[in-house]
């Protein structure tokens, strides 16, 4: 999503040295701290000077006792630690919390679609639900999974109605989504495709003008019932136009969602900023997949006139 999340953003900033906890956080070897009460054991060899006092009391460290060989072999057969272990986000948490959005999406839209009414109350809280988790510092899995199932709706409503004006538009718009999505994703990680301060800049500039068009055309086309894209003398030409940009903001705004991501692992950030990531990927892929299915129906108004 445009500008990243808080989380995301904090640990892109520093390196993943900075985010490991130190020897002060979880005491030392030689039992000088202690960790959420656990004070680490002291071991003393054979015949060492016990301890209080003289060259091997408490001010001398003492050195550990040799592991065996069978608790050597526990420790090597022992499996991988993972996010509940470690804590810090992984790839895998964020296709997995994404996963559970677009899954809450989904039942939204199969809603929507039964239920064509849907639509506005879905726009509307969806709307407000998208503010409230994009200002929100810290991440509400409850609010996130909230907001996919109200944006589903609007979609399913949205949908049945160009559906039933344009048959097999629907299936269109999923995928050329999934081609933006996926060519996006695959030239990212090839590294040719990189965010940079200046084109991000430009980005910022150029969404916000978006943002204040289309909230016009929005007004108009309640209040006047006229759609700003398709209405003017230029025909469905400015609506084609001003869709292939939205389409270029959205394939950018993938790229600061990856580079979120990717600075939000390699940093450690924690994991429950998997949330904040997968918030971000749904709301660039709705934004997405109406931008489409807005141009293939100028599109297929255009032949059918």
């Amino acid at each position: 999503m445009a500008g990243g999340n808080p989380l995301l953003r904090d640990f892109s900033k520093t390196g993943a040295n900075s985010a490991r906890p130190t020897g002060a956080q979880y005491g030392s070897p030689y039992g000088q701290g202690s960790y959420g009460g656990y004070q680490a054991p002291q071991y003393q060899q054979p015949g060492a000077p016990q301890q209080g006092g003289g060259r091997g009391g408490w001010g001398q460290p003492q050195p550990r006792a040799p592991y065996s060989a069978e608790q050597l072999g526990a420790m090597y057969n022992a499996p991988a630690a993972g996010t509940n272990q470690t804590g810090r986000m992984t790839y895998d948490d964020v296709i997995m919390r994404t996963a559970m959005v677009l899954g809450a999406v989904v039942l939204g839209a199969l809603a929507g679609w039964m239920v064509p009414a849907l639509m506005l109350p879905g726009l509307v809280v969806g709307l407000v639900l998208g503010l409230v988790n994009a200002f929100k510092r810290q991440p509400s899995p409850a609010l996130i999974l909230a907001y996919g199932l109200f944006e589903g709706m609007f979609l399913g409503g949205i949908s049945a109605m160009f559906e039933g004006i344009y048959p097999g538009i629907v299936v269109q718009a999923v995928i050329g989504t999934i081609a933006v999505f996926a060519s996006v994703l695959v030239l990212f990680r090839s590294g040719k495709l990189r965010a940079s301060a200046k084109t991000t800049r430009i980005f910022m500039v150029a969404l916000m003008a978006y943002a204040i068009f289309s909230l016009v055309n929005l007004g108009a086309v309640l209040l006047f019932g006229f759609d700003i894209r398709t209405g003017t003398a230029l025909g469905g030409w400015l609506g084609l136009a001003i869709g292939a940009i939205a389409i270029l903001l959205a394939a950018y705004s993938f790229v600061l969602d990856f580079e979120n991501i990717k600075h939000g692992v390699e940093a450690g950030a924690p994991e429950k900023a998997a949330w904040s990531a997968a918030f971000g990927l749904t709301v660039t892929l709705v934004w997405t997949y109406i931008e489409i299915l807005r141009i293939l129906a100028i599109i297929r108004s255009m032949v059918s006139d």
